[in-house]
């Protein structure tokens, strides 16, 4: 049965997370987003991190055999809230890397584990991930044309990519690419490898903007890049395999941390219509502002349901495809709504750097594009449904 309240043996842990990143992360936030690559940043942040593990809440969702918290997936999940209401405390906490630690720890080779894997957990390097190239619809994985042949002991690899987030201070790349001859069924024509990225022949072209600002999305050229065979993460052709075991989890913690924000935006709109007086009354005695409050409430506990049926039929084994398809259009639709209504509720001042939320709205107009385009989304979750009526199954709400 599902359940919405937080565990008892939670909330501890979580209140601490909660205190972290409002007395130690809200402080500096606007300083380490205005500088994103200064060395100053470097100092903040690595400050930041070192009081987490010193409170004992860094790397929570991380498997304690690899030198994480341990915390179980579901108790995790809601922590990973209030996580959210800050992109800089992903980092301050060590949960930025939980994804890739994983896929090194199932996956990799022993070399790359010995290397990486430590290092990683402890925050001491930084991992990215490319799959998005800039000449195809990236939504359909199948068309990537980023290569790698096997000559010898060694993978070639040639091709272009984009958006390859973090790049420009990761240690390395697992990148996916075209393994396979042609011939191949597509979904078993692709493989993951990890390329260092001081590797000969990996270029990092440009920080791509992103409305309007450097994110640190990279394109990323790979022109005769050589490494060695066992750099091959997991099987030949099981790329798109790995890929939704890292994915499914993933937009877990992507939709618990849009709850964490649009907590955030809420908390801020509330307040500011209790305070802010216009025609002789606050602007929460208007009529108009409380639909905004109540749309608001409601579209957050819609997600939150959604997100926590969806963890939890993960957390029992089922890949959810259907599940997750909701909660990935539902939860952007609704981030991007709340934090919308709170701008509009502080006026000018919403869309400046005054407060975090013209930031967060940026954000939140990506979160419809990345991990899949909604529309990509709303297709196969509309299928997925549909070929259960056609089997004869039916599609009881009652008994997902």
């Amino acid at each position: 049965m599902l359940n919405l309240s937080i565990p008892e043996h939670v909330r501890p842990i979580r209140d601490q997370v909660l205190n972290f990143v409002e007395q130690e992360v809200y402080p500096v936030e606007s300083e380490l987003v205005a500088d994103r690559v200064g060395s100053r940043r470097g100092e903040v942040m690595r400050g930041l991190m070192d009081k987490a593990k010193a409170q004992g809440l860094w790397a929570l969702g991380h498997p304690e055999e690899i030198g994480g918290g341990g915390l179980p997936f579901m108790d995790y999940v809601f922590v990973n809230e209030v996580v959210g209401r800050s992109e800089i405390a992903t980092v301050a906490l060590g949960t930025h890397s939980l994804q890739d630690s994983i896929m090194l720890h199932r996956y990799a080779s022993d070399e790359w584990r010995d290397k990486y894997l430590k290092p990683l957990v402890d925050g001491e390097v930084f991992p990215s991930f490319g799959m998005t190239e800039p000449d195809i619809a990236s939504s359909d994985p199948t068309q990537l044309q980023t290569r790698a042949e096997l000559e010898g002991d060694e993978w070639v690899i040639n091709g272009h990519k984009w958006f390859t987030s973090g790049a420009g201070t990761a240690a390395y790349t697992t990148v996916m690419v075209r393994t396979e001859p042609e011939g191949t069924p597509d979904h078993s024509s692709f493989s993951m490898i990890v390329v260092p990225t001081d590797t000969p022949g990996y270029n990092i072209i440009r920080d791509v903007k992103v409305m309007g600002q450097a994110e640190g999305h990279y394109e990323v050229v790979y022109d005769d890049v050589r490494v060695p065979k066992n750099n091959l993460l997991g099987p030949r052709g099981q790329g798109f395999k790995i890929a939704q075991q890292r994915l499914g989890p993933g937009r877990i913690f992507h939709c618990m941390r849009w709850l964490g924000q649009a907590q955030r935006a809420f908390d801020l709109m509330c307040e500011r219509a209790n305070n802010r007086v216009a025609f002789g009354k606050t602007l929460g005695e208007h009529q108009q502002i409380q639909k905004f409050v109540f749309d608001s409430a409601a579209e957050i506990q819609a997600s939150r349901l959604l997100t926590l049926h969806a963890a939890q039929k993960i957390d029992q084994g089922d890949e959810a495809r259907v599940e997750i398809g909701l909660i990935k259009v539902f939860g952007a639709k609704m981030l991007h709504n709340v934090i919308d209504r709170a701008i509009q509720v502080y006026g000018a001042k919403g869309v400046t750097e005054d407060t975090p939320l013209e930031r967060m709205y940026r954000h939140a107009r990506f979160a419809r594009l990345y991990d899949g385009a909604d529309e990509v989304h709303v297709q196969n979750t509309g299928t997925r449904i549909l070929r259960r009526y056609a089997r004869g199954e039916g599609f009881d709400f009652g008994l997902r």
